[in-house]
């Protein structure tokens, strides 16, 4: 490891308020490690990016912590609860929205959200204003009555966003939340991204394959490699270490020593999403 990597994986000490931290977290599937003595700290309001190949690890991360699986060994807290211990405790300040397709596309954008309210056991009083909020935040008011199986791919991730952010979460989990869709409909969920944070103060940890996503939206990346921590930095100082006029791709080519990969309506996402999840 470097010594600009070691600065930078390394929590000083004062670093003790994370809202997300990880300690040795590892995962393993029989003989395979999915995720090896993983550890970093997310500091609140941050937005954090998880890239790396597929078969790096990143959905395995999320997964525990999260609270879908179990780790092996290692441990995490989110919001200073224990993943394992308090994994109840853990769902209520989290959001998440995965790779896969979770909106029902029988339903309209409005019943969609008002299924989640419920899960979420929001008041009933207080579930209306809520869901309206949601849609005008993602820009999806005008089409909250029309049946998401007509929606484009940007306007199907906006909505997921949406479903996971009905209880204002503390930490938002987005897996790839930009695959499938072209650069307009990214961008745009780029710029909602953006007000999240702004407008709530949201934590937010995304996996990517897009260097430019990561480097866009990102206030520090960690690069995974057959399920170890390669580097953590800013952009700024992960392309300083690689050299003066590095890009992120450079960077990512550098520490995991492979090329970047280089996919809107509703079966096509879902179709993308399950071909990147077999893959991965």
């Amino acid at each position: 490891m470097t010594t600009l990597q070691t600065k930078l994986v390394e929590a000083p000490k004062e670093e003790a308020k994370a809202i997300l931290e990880t300690r040795a977290l590892t995962k393993r599937f029989g003989p395979l490690t999915a995720v090896d003595n993983f550890s970093i700290q997310i500091s609140p309001g941050e937005v954090f990016g998880l890239v790396g190949p597929n078969g790096a690890g990143k959905t395995t991360v999320i997964k525990m912590v999260t609270t879908l699986l179990t780790p092996t060994s290692g441990n995490a807290w989110v919001s200073g609860y224990d993943i394992v211990r308090q994994s109840a405790s853990v769902r209520r300040v989290i959001g998440y929205v995965p790779q896969l397709l979770s909106a029902d596309g029988s339903l309209t954008a409005y019943e969609n959200l008002l299924i989640f309210a419920k899960l979420y056991h929001l008041p009933r009083r207080e579930r209306g204003k809520r869901i309206r909020e949601a849609l005008a935040v993602m820009g999806l008011s005008d089409v909250a009555d029309k049946m998401v199986h007509d929606y484009s791919g940007g306007m199907i991730r906006k909505l997921e966003i949406a479903e996971s952010m009905l209880h204002r979460p503390k930490v938002l989990f987005l897996d790839e939340p930009t695959i499938g869709l072209d650069p307009i409909a990214r961008s745009a969920v780029w710029e909602h991204v953006r007000q999240l944070r702004a407008n709530y103060g949201t934590t937010i940890l995304l996996t990517t394959h897009y260097m430019e996503e990561a480097d866009t939206l990102c206030d520090r990346v960690a690069i995974m490699h057959l399920g170890k921590l390669a580097a953590v930095g800013s952009p700024k100082d992960l392309k300083a270490s690689v050299g003066p006029d590095a890009t992120l791709d450079d960077v990512f080519v550098h520490y995991s020593g492979l090329e970047v990969d280089a996919v809107g309506n509703w079966r096509e996402v879902s179709r993308t999403r399950r071909t990147a999840r077999r893959l991965a």
